[in-house]
């Protein structure tokens, strides 16, 4: 895959503003929702907050064309067609007016009109579709999850309607603690959102299937083995059988980014559960080596996972100064303070 750096300015908890030379378009969320309507075409985003590295893939037409160094970029669109006009109301199909008068009140800011006009044409794809993160951000799982399995169920036609009337759609979605996955309307969305209302419900197997659906597709897709990793070590914190299939679902696995670093802590565990315990600190080293634009609060998790490796080696002075590095840069971290007699 290819990457980008760029960075990015929040404004607020769950409110951002993004600024373009076509105008300002809003992006609202909450933990398991972010939505930004803009001009430009379709962007399947993978990112990693705090970082500004991003993996992006542009989809403004439905041509699928060569990808080089920082990622395909299709051709943006002139600007969105969500002002009908009399004659375009009258020839457009009642279902479809519904969804541009949706899209219409989400740019302008009014969800709850957005909710309701997308509910009239929950049948088309991309309204589900839109219409299922939105009630997944107010929290109404009962309905997001039935507007998710309707969009996925026909994600063949998904993002037919955002590319006709020149909208753009990003959704942001925490994969794990350190990497938010940002994704265009499309099948491997849909169960995205489908799993983490699954996961959100505590129905962890019904998530692990949406994931492994979308790994049949991209066995090798970073993003979604870092939500599986993290589901079974949920599930089984402690279950030798899981630690097996994690550590053989992670790999070989390079410190190429913040998300193969998080993904080589979740390898660690699984190794330290199956008393691994030099495997699992030769790995804590190898994701402790680049600092550079990786998450803060990971490389904390790594350094506390790699100090109770130290212990389970009963090397003592060597996690003591782990834990005292860890305390220097977060009294508060875990139990550190505690194991620390401070």
């Amino acid at each position: 895959m290819g990457f980008r750096f760029f960075r990015r300015m929040q404004i607020a908890p769950g409110v951002r503003l993004n600024f373009s030379k076509t105008g300002i378009s809003p992006s609202i969320g909450v933990r398991g929702a972010r939505m930004t309507l803009g001009r430009k075409g379709a962007r399947t985003t993978v990112g990693i907050p705090g970082t500004g590295l991003f993996y992006t893939d542009v989809a403004g037409t439905k041509s699928r064309g060569g990808r080089s160094g920082a990622g395909a970029v299709s051709p943006p669109a002139a600007g969105h067609k969500l002002d009908l006009g009399f004659f375009g109301r009258l020839f457009t199909p009642k279902p479809e007016r519904a969804f541009v008068d949706g899209c219409k009140a989400y740019v302008a800011g009014d969800e709850a009109k957005a909710a309701e006009e997308l509910a009239r044409a929950a049948h088309l794809a991309d309204a589900a579709f839109l219409a299922g993160f939105l009630a997944l951000g107010a929290n109404r799982l009962d309905a997001a999850e039935r507007l998710l399995r309707k969009a996925a169920s026909k994600h063949t036609s998904l993002g037919d309607l955002f590319a006709k009337y020149g909208l753009a759609v990003e959704l942001a979605l925490p994969i794990t603690e350190f990497v938010v996955a940002h994704i265009r309307p499309c099948r491997r969305g849909a169960l995205l959102g489908l799993a983490e209302i699954y996961q959100m419900r505590n129905r962890l197997e019904e998530a692990l299937d949406c994931l492994e659906e979308i790994r049949r597709d991209a066995p090798d897709d970073i993003i979604v083995k870092l939500s599986v990793a993290e589901l079974l070590l949920e599930a089984a914190p402690d279950d030798r059988e899981t630690a097996k299939e994690v550590v053989a679902l992670v790999g070989e696995v390079d410190n190429d980014s913040t998300a193969h670093a998080a993904l080589m802590l979740f390898k660690a565990q699984a190794l330290r559960t199956l008393g691994l315990h030099t495997a699992a600190r030769d790995v804590l080293t190898a994701a402790s080596r680049k600092k550079k634009d990786r998450d803060e609060e990971l490389l904390l998790a790594v350094r506390y996972e790699r100090a109770c490796v130290y212990e389970d080696l009963g090397q003592k002075a060597n996690a003591r100064r782990e834990f005292e590095k860890l305390y220097a840069s977060d009294p508060s971290f875990e139990d550190v303070a505690e194991r620390l007699g401070v």
